[in-house]
């Protein structure tokens, strides 16, 4: 592969390439390896389980062990969203690939706990060895309360300690004292144990991101954090996320598939920098971009540094929220400040460079997806049979054809018909379904540039759509409307705002299990917090706040027939009002996306004069600013003209 300088090429397209491989296409992987992606459903076939749980039990029930039962979670030791092939246990154990869920196994029973988003996945996935746990519906515990509750009296519970956050593991441990049960960290993870071909971890090149794309010198970046500090009277900080740690140091990699982040930790205190990586991953450009501010430390040196770090203690040490049990009892419980890591607020308010970044590529990508879905639209006219996979093949040759491309942000999810409904859904190039003209498309795709991070889901019809699916799809772009004009006093919550998104759906008695949006990273992880769109709870945590990036997704999906989402990428911007009551001031969003919105989808009867005046302004934007890039593409133009024509 090329240098992160160079430009990329990738190999032409061929329905016989298959789209599981890495997509970040900067550094040098040292790994020959296929890289596949955990977070979403590619095949819909279950795997036979049983061999593995019989292996697994075996270990369990040995008299060293003595577990009753065994706690398998989604997450790597950083506690990533999207995970390395070497990290994915539940996958492995389970068979159900979807990105958030969480295994028990027990002598006898195996159980999987996962949200509304990946329950007709997980429906198809597990085989006859597992129970489905649909968290979110009445009487479904959560795994936490399915410990303490449903599991017998004297119960050992094994789970590798890196693992699991450390907050999480003090609830679970409080909760199991009453039936005289207890969490057991393992000294070595037993599904690791059992999994024979498991692959290595990645140790791919990591290499500097250019201040003109983070607008930021890393050594701004460790006053900002070392202020933090003093705020919270801590000695020192432990950087576990690895967005973090790309973000703070300003380094990308490519350890996992879509991410550009590599494996690694940091330290900071008061007085020095230190960063816990394998050595072979950086070259002589990332050393002298560290400079002397940053001191280079073996990755599997981490814990045993921590451990010397206990005894001379002088104050606490900072660790976040999302650090691992591991973590604490390394440091020891007694000396650590567990909160919310202060690199995740300063990190989700991007800086004007950043911003423009995320304007920029965002023209530059709406090219891509223009002349996308005009060369679609001009295939299924022409009776052209392509699958799901080919035709997203396609979207990524016109993405990899724009300046400072790095890949994909996430596999895109390229759905015809009924498995638009399924809410994560990833075809499998060896098998899925062939684009049908006369089906719902939904196409949620998003790619990396240097100067920013895309993610935009459109769903068109390119037939005649039935009554039913236009009103559907209007009542989704109504509420992606109440998004978007949406005017609000400082101080409030994604979680407040999220009815903002379901109030025309609920209207016709309709809704969606999944958020309303979530943060994105600037060149870096395609979902990023602390703040979000939606009804979890968490999200009222944190106000929305000037310089945040959001997506702005509602949908609606009916099982078995067909699938509706509108996504567009938001910033929160400062709005100017008639009036400040209370001296709060006021916050509104600015979009970035730009793709047309599918007009023949409009059931136009239901939308407002102010509806109305929104779309043909949206488009006539589109125009203004995407149309020069593709003047030389006159399929694309004319398609373009026409969907962005008034209504």
């Amino acid at each position: 592969m090329l240098r992160a300088a160079l430009s990329v090429v990738l190999a032409p397209l061929s329905s016989a390439r298959s789209r599981t491989t890495s997509a970040l296409q900067h550094g040098t992987s040292r790994s020959a390896q296929p890289r596949r992606f955990c977070g979403t459903m590619s095949a819909l076939g279950t795997v036979n389980t049983s061999h593995r749980l019989q292996a697994l039990r075996e270990l369990m029930a040995k008299p060293e062990q003595n577990l009753q039962a065994v706690l398998v979670p989604t997450e790597d030791q950083h506690f990533s969203e999207y995970i390395a092939r070497c990290d994915e246990r539940r996958a492995f154990i389970s068979g159900f690939t979807g990105s958030a869920g969480t295994a028990i196994v027990t002598l006898q029973d195996a159980y999987l706990f996962t949200d509304g988003r990946y329950f007709l996945q997980a429906s198809k996935q597990l085989d006859q060895n597992w129970t489905l746990m649909k968290q979110g519906l009445p009487d479904v515990p959560t795994w936490q309360d399915f410990l303490s509750k449903n599991l017998g009296t004297n119960s050992r519970i094994g789970v590798d300690p890196t693992l699991i956050a450390a907050s999480d593991a003090e609830g679970i441990s409080k909760a199991l004292e009453p039936k005289n049960s207890q969490l057991v960290s393992l000294e070595r993870n037993l599904v690791d144990a059992v999994w024979s071909d498991r692959p290595p971890r990645p140790v791919n090149t990591v290499f500097p991101l250019d201040v003109k794309y983070s607008g930021q010198l890393l050594q701004d970046k460790l006053k900002r954090v070392r202020e933090e500090l003093k705020k919270k009277e801590a000695r020192a900080m432990v950087v576990n996320m690895l967005d973090e740690v790309a973000w703070l140091l300003n380094l990308r990699g490519s350890d996992i598939d879509f991410n550009p982040v590599f494996f690694a930790y940091a330290l900071i205190d008061q007085d020095k920098a230190l960063l816990f990586v394998n050595e072979s991953q950086l070259d002589s450009s990332v050393r002298k971009h560290l400079g002397p501010e940053v001191e280079v430390h073996p990755y599997a040196s981490f814990f045993s540094h921590l451990a010397k770090l206990n005894a001379c203690m002088e104050s606490k040490v900072l660790v976040s929220d999302k650090a691992s049990l591991a973590v604490a009892e390394a440091i020891g419980k007694d000396n650590i400040i567990v909160a919310r890591s202060p690199v995740t607020d300063l990190k989700a308010i991007k800086n004007e460079v950043e911003i423009e970044g995320f304007r920029q590529s965002h023209i530059r990508d709406g090219a891509a997806l223009i002349r996308y879905f005009a060369w679609l639209e001009e295939q299924l006219n022409g009776s052209k049979e392509l699958s799901e996979s080919q035709v997203a093949d396609q979207l990524e040759k016109y993405r990899s054809e724009q300046a400072l491309f790095k890949g994909l942000s996430f596999p895109t999810i390229s759905a015809t018909g009924p498995n638009g409904a399924i809410i994560h859904y990833d075809p499998d190039p060896n098998d899925c379904a062939i684009v049908k003209k006369e089906q719902v498309y939904l196409c949620d795709s998003g790619a990396q540039f240097l100067d920013g991070t895309t993610d935009v889901t459109r769903t068109f019809h390119f037939g005649t759509p039935s009554a039913e699916e236009k009103r559907a799809f209007t009542r989704v772009l109504q509420g992606h409307i109440a998004i978007d004009t949406a005017i609000f006093p400082s101080g409030t919550t994604g979680y407040l705002l999220d009815p903002f998104a379901r109030r025309p759906l609920w209207e016709d008695g309709l809704d969606y299990r999944h958020g309303t949006g979530h943060g994105v990273g600037h060149f870096l992880n395609v979902h990023e917090g602390p703040h979000g769109i939606g009804v979890r709870i968490a999200y009222n945590n944190t106000p929305l706040k000037p310089g945040m990036t959001v997506s702005n997704e509602p949908g609606y999906y009916k099982d078995g027939e067909y699938g509706i989402r509108i996504e567009n990428i938001v910033i929160v911007r400062e709005a100017q009002t008639p009036n400040n009551f209370g001296d709060k001031g006021y916050l509104r969003f600015e979009h970035v996306t730009l793709c047309p919105m599918g007009k023949n989808l409009l059931d136009t009867s239901l939308l407002s004069a102010k509806e109305r005046e929104w779309l043909d302004m949206y488009h006539a934007e589109i125009l203004e600013k995407v149309g020069p890039l593709v003047e030389k593409d006159e399929r694309a133009l004319r398609w373009l003209k026409r969907e962005c024509s008034p209504l």
